[in-house]
């Protein structure tokens, strides 16, 4: 009987900790977005955008030409920049609810090497120097980093995927704004509730600049979705889904259940079994020593 108590709670336990795994972010219409801002898109010199270019609720959208939008088209205040804001809002509200696996608060990222999960900051994450992200081995591994306040990065700081892992399944939500220092190299989706900045030579080599509600600057960069390592898209698709999901809305996020709804839907009702088992087990006893 006691065997399978322990039986029970480690069930229980196991099929908490499954779940205790980022999920990846759909993206939904910003999927094919490599730049979207709310108020403005600011550019000096020879930027390029690999992928769609987009503002809404704002329309100033400056510095292209010397900047270039290749494989993508540019929205500005319409329809589809609209749409694409409205799912932005979604992905990051996701992202934002996912539950937080390791606490980095107070940590340069510099130095590190993550394994795919969640990681939180309450306030404000900075990196200086490399940060690599171990896949180990699974393209489909998805890392998600909740920022409480502004993300910066030093100079020639870098995010590196690694092991089999691709960019496209980083996410990196900012409770307020992010800034990548000149000549960052920087990996994965910046969904940022402001503002985004990105300083001379900072480059975005396997992900995204969206701004929710305020402006991206940009200055001498390349921001693309489409690099060796991203998960193809398709415009209008889904987005965010595992590998082979990429634009069409397969593989689309299924929410999490929370540790404590798992624990009553397999800890409670395993324990409750339990304890009917020993009370019928114990009123058999009594009523073999009840006979004469």
């Amino acid at each position: 009987m006691k065997f399978l108590g322990f039986c029970l709670m480690t069930f229980a336990l196991l099929s908490v900790g499954a779940y205790a795994t980022a999920i990846n972010v759909d993206l939904g219409t910003a999927d094919p977005f490599a730049v979207l801002a709310g108020t403005t898109v600011t550019n000096t010199g020879p930027s390029i955008v690999g992928g769609d270019l987009g503002i809404s609720p704002g329309s100033a959208i400056t510095g292209f030409p010397p900047g270039m939008v290749t494989g993508g088209t540019t929205h500005a205040m319409d329809a589809v920049a609209l749409q694409a804001q409205n799912d932005l809002t979604t992905a990051y509200n996701f992202a934002a609810g996912e539950a937080c696996g390791t606490d980095l608060t107070g940590q340069d990222l510099g130095g590190l090497t993550l394994t795919p999960g969640v990681y939180c900051f309450m306030s404000s994450a900075q990196l200086t120097g490399a940060l690599i992200l171990n896949s180990q081995g699974n393209p489909s591994s998805v890392f998600v980093f909740k920022i409480g306040s502004t993300l910066t990065t030093a100079s020639a700081s870098s995010v590196v995927v690694a092991n089999g892992g691709e960019g496209d399944n980083v996410f990196w939500q900012v409770g307020s704004s992010a800034a990548l220092g000149t000549t960052t190299a920087f990996a994965g989706n910046i969904l940022a509730l402001t503002s985004i900045t990105l300083d001379t030579g900072a480059d975005i080599g396997c992900g995204r600049a969206l701004a929710r509600n305020g402006a991206v600057t940009m200055d001498t960069n390349d921001v693309s979705i489409n690099t060796t390592g991203c998960e193809a898209s398709t415009s209008g698709g889904g987005g965010g889904g595992d590998v082979g999901g990429g634009g069409g809305g397969v593989g689309s996020s299924v929410p999490e259940p929370s540790t404590a709804s798992l624990l009553l839907l397999i800890g409670a009702p395993g324990l409750l079994g339990l304890r009917k088992l020993k009370l019928r087990r114990l009123k058999l006893r009594k009523s073999k020593l009840a006979r004469p």
